[in-house]
């Protein structure tokens, strides 16, 4: 391409101290000359997601952010608490790089046929460092997005889609027949509603507000239980027996959430039993921990037999077990459905330096259900 190219960019960094205080900053870098099969994309938009938090701001409390530097480049300084220091040794004094996706432009190619093909085209893009305004990376590590769609439509292209995807190939792989999931009014959530409305997957959502349900039943969604509903329990467990759910996705974490989950799967089952166990139903109920919405103990009170499971899912080690031919299948997926099955929405749009702010710290640091940033590096170049 014939755009000039500057020498320096900005990346957004995250350091912890040893001082037990995490330093938020904007830092000039070089922009890197990309290598064979390397291309350099200028990063336009990045989204903000709750696995992005973790490395943002590892232990410490954002409420305790404090500004600092100047309006163009910000530095924010929290506390990280002494006790937790030991959980981030490994990272203590370490300068990191932040972002887990993002979509841009491919302005510089390697020699490689691979990377030169994606010169020009606007990619999506999962790979670390996103929170930049130019990021240098394999060829293969780039999915072309179908002409006609920006950035911004393909920034969340990788995360929340492929979570969704992967929700539903596991019960396959596990061989269960029917999902819930909760916090499902989110991104993820409509994307997982109109996923499984397309390939006729029964579903069950928990949300935890009245116009959530009524979000998701507009998107078509026939089983939408809300958790501040007195019936409660009693509409999840008619979902369940309706449905046959029995594995569940919770993005909360904390919190009697799954065990309430796994104890109305347990009446839902029971319905069908033919006989008095004192071990439970001998049905398989399974409940993997994705999330964490809820930062306290994860509490059960095992009232569900003994037929059940609580387990942790992640979306890298997914993408292993299943192998790089089956993940190519579903980003191909994600590309072509984009927007459509897969479209993310953005209630705000904040440059590097804008994401700095207490104010957006404050917003996107409560992980709201339906309240999601987008970065966009190159704001106002």
């Amino acid at each position: 391409m014939s755009t000039k190219l500057p020498t320096t960019a900005l990346q957004m960094r995250s350091t912890i101290r040893n001082d037990a205080t995490l330093v938020l900053s904007l830092e000039e870098a070089p922009v890197p000359e990309p290598g064979v099969d390397e291309v350099l994309v200028r990063v336009e938009a990045a989204p903000i997601n709750p696995s992005d938090m973790g490395l943002l701001f590892g232990p410490a409390d954002p409420s305790t952010a404090r500004a600092g530097g100047s309006i163009d480049r910000p530095v924010v300084t929290a506390e990280v608490p002494e006790k937790l220091m030991k959980s981030v040794a490994g990272r203590v004094g370490q300068a990191l790089l932040v972002g887990n996706e993002g979509a841009g432009v491919v302005v510089k190619a390697g020699s490689s046929e691979a990377a030169r093909a994606l010169l020009g085209r606007t990619v999506a893009l999962f790979g670390g460092s996103m929170y930049a305004q130019y990021r240098c990376i394999a060829a293969g590590f780039c999915l072309p997005l179908p002409e006609g769609t920006t950035a911004v439509d393909g920034a969340s292209c990788f995360v929340n889609p492929l979570t969704a995807l992967g929700m539903v190939e596991t019960m396959k792989l596990e061989e269960h027949s029917a999902l819930a999931h909760t916090a499902a009014a989110s991104n993820l959530g409509q994307m997982l509603v109109k996923l499984c409305n397309a390939d006729g997957v029964p579903l069950v959502n928990i949300v935890r507000r009245p116009e959530q349900v009524e979000l998701l039943k507009g998107l078509g969604a026939k089983h939408v239980c809300s958790s501040s509903e007195p019936r409660f329990g009693e509409d999840l467990v008619e979902a369940l027996a309706e449905t046959g759910a029995t594995l569940a996705f919770d993005a909360t974490g904390g919190g009697d959430l799954a065990n309430q989950i796994l104890t109305c799967m347990e009446v839902a089952a029971s319905r069908s039993a033919k006989e008095f166990s004192r071990y439970g139903s001998s049905i398989h109920k399974q409940v993997y921990i994705y999330g964490g919405l809820d930062r306290s103990p994860t509490i059960l009170k095992r009232s569900y037999g003994m037929a059940w499971g609580v387990g942790g899912w992640l979306l890298p080690l997914f993408l292993q077990k299943i192998g790089p031919e089956a993940g190519q299948r579903l980003r191909e997926r994600v590309a072509r459905e984009i927007k459509t099955t897969f479209a993310s929405h953005y209630t705000n749009e904040v440059s590097l330096a804008e994401a700095l702010s207490l104010d957006a710290i404050a917003a996107y640091a409560r992980q709201a259900t339906g309240q999601k940033y987008l970065i966009r590096p190159n704001k106002g170049v």
